[in-house]
């Protein structure tokens, strides 16, 4: 199953092309941001904001608060491990 995973912008790889570093539970691996851009704000305005990540794109904005009990559910639902584990396998430091 592919999921929508929450996890927070650490940094702004690519500005020009809307790509940013995204840690995920620990697993950090670079994330288009296109979608969760706003045009009146600075990319550097991102780095701490959680975003719901699926197949490699930040689809949406989410509080910290939500984030934490996604995460908490898909781990209770044994949905997590898998899901970071494909990660890994496409992480980049």
């Amino acid at each position: 199953m592919c999921l929508g995973i929450p996890g927070q912008i650490v940094a702004i790889i690519d500005a020009d092309n809307g790509i940013a570093k995204v840690d995920v539970s620990g697993v950090k691996r670079d994330v288009n941001i296109a979608c969760v851009r706003r045009p009146d704000e600075a990319d550097t305005a991102l780095i701490g904001i959680w975003v719901l990540v699926h197949v490699g794109f930040a689809m949406s904005r989410i509080d910290e608060q939500e984030a934490a009990k996604t995460l908490a559910l898909l781990d209770q639902l044994g949905e997590i491990q898998p899901e970071l584990n494909a990660m890994r396998e496409t992480a980049t430091s």
